[in-house]
């Protein structure tokens, strides 16, 4: 499965897309700027996409990149 195609069944379940995501963070705290805030661990993330959206670790960890940066759309 393609990383967008991932990302796509995210928002699907979620209904928030990858913007929605990184709102969300900042509002958190986890950002710093445009990127996550330095020695933000993945499993922090991780916590919390499960804890609040019932994402498993797979797609917790497509946003993480995507907030860490490590992935594009």
């Amino acid at each position: 499965m393609s990383f967008t195609a991932y990302i796509a069944n995210i928002e699907a379940k979620t209904g928030k897309t990858p913007a929605d995501f990184r709102v969300i963070a900042e509002a958190k705290g986890f950002m710093d700027g445009a990127t996550l805030k330095t020695g933000t661990k993945a499993s922090v993330i991780l916590d919390w996409l499960k804890r609040d959206f019932d994402l498993g670790r797979g797609h917790g960890m497509a946003i993480y990149a995507l907030l860490k940066g490590m992935k594009k759309l």
